[in-house]
């Protein structure tokens, strides 16, 4: 995935989007963005950085993950099995980019009560596993995009094939360059970014 940190406004779609389509509880965001101010008045530029998983190469959270419910599918997404995670947060200690949220929410989200919608939604997650953003892989399988690419109102995401020198996410790094949050730790993200 390549995010243009120049198209990004912080308008938050990418977040809510995610929330819906995977029904995550109260206090899980598997897609955040994060708000960076710098200068003083009244020289002050803002700016905003969306943070799904990384799905680094070199993951420190399949590293960590006693029962191997951690694992990288041969497209290079991170995914975790729930059927083998044990909720140990092991992963969510190693994660540097603490993309990882242990799913332990009891309730809903306005009334302290699970409303008819929410209980829909949240049958999908089971609790006491750990949860991360997936890419939306089911997606990917069908041959869609990730939801966060295809609901940003700027198109501040590309989602593609860097190993395709023709896809437009390798077009866009060779063109405009691009960084990865946390570089010196040598995870190798799978997410870039461009200024």
């Amino acid at each position: 995935m390549v995010i243009d940190l120049k198209k990004c406004i912080g308008c938050h779609t990418c977040t809510i989007a995610c929330k819906v389509k995977n029904g995550t509880k109260p206090g899980i965001f598997w897609n955040i963005v994060l708000d960076q101010e710098r200068g003083t008045y009244p020289l002050v530029k803002r700016t905003f950085i969306p943070r799904p998983c990384m799905h680094c190469q070199k993951a420190p959270c399949i590293e960590v993950c006693p029962t191997r419910a951690s694992y990288r599918t041969e497209e290079g997404i991170v995914l975790i099995d729930e059927n083998k995670c044990l909720g140990c947060k092991q992963c969510m200690v190693a994660c540097p980019y603490g993309a990882r949220y242990l799913n332990e929410a009891k309730g809903g989200y306005f009334t302290g009560t699970v409303t008819p919608a929410e209980e829909l939604l949240y049958s999908k997650r089971p609790r006491g596993i750990v949860e991360k953003c997936n890419f939306c892989a089911s997606d990917i399988e069908e041959g869609k995009e990730p939801f966060c690419v295809t609901t940003c109102p700027l198109r501040a995401r590309t989602f593609g094939n860097l190993q395709d020198p023709e896809s437009e996410v390798a077009s866009l790094l060779a063109v405009r360059g691009g960084f990865n949050l946390l570089a010196e730790l040598q995870t190798e993200p799978s997410v870039f970014y461009l200024l």
